[in-house]
């Protein structure tokens, strides 16, 4: 319906859809239901899409790892595959949340599941870094170990300025200069992920992958792709600052 001045009325209720609407798709279909539990989120969407990649690769490492004789080095694709894993329920289980109560139980759930993935990570690195001693090893030679290191890096400050802004908002001046460099955490928790996939993906043209463990970059790609075309659409404008 049209206003006295000519300019089409706005329905507040549209606006607020259109603010939330996901990159790709309806806002609908990446929004918490209020009488679902937030254990839904998981699949909500494209959620189920995200699940199906980030398990296949997984699975892909894990098989992998499981066929041949375990070793010191074997903790290291294990660790960081399954931290990896929580990271991306931590992502899906917080993204479709929009009322205070939904961002405040997601919120706590993000923060409990996203830390464990990154002690994961941090074993993951440990094993590595002490095999690599251990063996007198060069230390991040290869590019999957120099992407590896800028991922490890990249995922612990993640995960500290994470926490702080939401438990600790006085170290950024107060409540309301925390929240205003939220949608800085979401962009960057994005990139670190797809940047975490990227380095997986070189993981397969290392001299160990190539000689014992034989996993396929074509497949780890796939999973990949998969995972991110779940991921990706139900991430909400608004919250990005768009």
């Amino acid at each position: 319906m049209a206003s006295a001045t000519g300019i089409p009325d706005q329905n507040p209720a549209t606006l607020e859809r259109g603010e939330d609407e996901p990159l790709l798709g309806r806002a609908g279909d990446a929004s918490q239901q209020e009488e679902k539990p937030l254990a839904y989120n998981l699949i909500l969407g494209t959620g189920i899409i995200a699940q199906a990649g980030v398990l296949i690769l997984a699975g892909i490492i894990w098989g992998s790892v499981f066929s041949h004789k375990l070793m010191l080095f074997s903790a290291h694709p294990l660790l960081n595959s399954a931290g990896l894993l929580l990271l991306a329920q931590g992502a899906l289980i917080l993204q479709p949340t929009h009322t205070p109560e939904q961002k405040k139980h997601g919120t706590w759930a993000h923060a409990i599941i996203n830390p464990t993935g990154v002690l994961l990570l941090l074993g993951g690195l440990i094993v590595i870094v002490y095999n690599k001693a251990a063996h007198n090893g060069t230390h991040f030679e290869s590019p999957h170990a120099i992407l590896g290191l800028i991922t490890y890096i990249l995922i612990l400050i993640q995960a500290i300025v994470g926490f702080t802004q939401y438990f600790v908002p006085q170290l950024y001046g107060g409540e309301d200069n925390a929240k205003a460099i939220y949608k800085y955490h979401r962009w960057a928790g994005y990139t670190i992920f797809a940047l975490a996939l990227v380095t997986v993906a070189a993981a397969t043209q290392t001299d160990f992958n190539k000689k014992v463990l034989h996993i396929q970059l074509w497949a780890v790609i796939a999973a990949a792709v998969i995972t991110l075309a779940g991921i990706l659409p139900r991430i909400k404008k608004r919250k990005l600052g768009l």
